[in-house]
């Protein structure tokens, strides 16, 4: 009796985890927002758009070059399987919303040349940044508590942090936040100043 005893919590702990497991996974999976206060939010903006980090050719990239676009920053890696699996629906954003002024920039946290082939075999059409194990920081800078991939950070025209995501992202997700943010004129929104 007690040996039945003892099968059944261990197969109790055994459902627990796998449930709990399922749940950590749909949450991810979902790409969950991360809420930052503003003071956090202005200081992961400037952490990412003061960086420069090699491209897949070796070429250093100051992320503030895109400054004035609606940049959408994705933190990622080639082992990491949600990462590979909302890649291409980067790639059709990028081409869907390129001319409106989005620039999808994909920082991995990666060995170069495993970045370099991964982006090649799958025709990553938008800026592929290679970040070392230091790169963590900008990522966390921008609300990553978690240390988890894949980390999505949107920015719009004038360079606030205006939404994250922690895990999957869908692009029906990411488009009802990003194209509200592609009609915003930056420009408008300043007061001018007398003559």
């Amino acid at each position: 009796m007690a040996k039945l005893r003892q099968l059944l919590i261990y197969l109790a702990l055994a459902a627990l985890a796998i449930t709990t497991g399922f749940m950590l996974r749909a949450q991810l999976m979902g790409g969950s927002p991360t809420v930052l206060s503003s003071e956090a939010s202005q200081q992961g903006a400037k952490a990412i758009l003061t960086a420069n980090l090699p491209d897949i050719q070796g070429e250093n990239q100051a992320i503030s070059q895109w400054l004035g676009n609606v940049i959408v920053v994705n933190f990622w890696a080639t082992w990491c399987t949600p990462c590979r699996e909302e890649i291409p629906e980067f790639i059709a954003a990028q081409e869907k919303f390129r001319e409106q002024g989005l620039v999808i920039v994909g920082i991995a946290i990666d060995q170069a040349d495993k970045v370099k082939a991964y982006s090649e075999e799958f025709g990553i059409n938008y800026p592929v940044l290679v970040g070392s194990f230091h790169t963590w920081a900008l990522a966390e800078a921008a609300g990553n508590r978690q240390s988890a991939l894949p980390y999505t950070v949107v920015i719009n025209r004038s360079g606030e942090i205006v939404e994250t995501y922690l895990g999957r992202v869908h692009l029906n997700k990411l488009e009802k936040v990003v194209i509200p943010l592609l009609k915003e004129n930056p420009q408008a929104e300043q007061p001018k100043q007398a003559v």
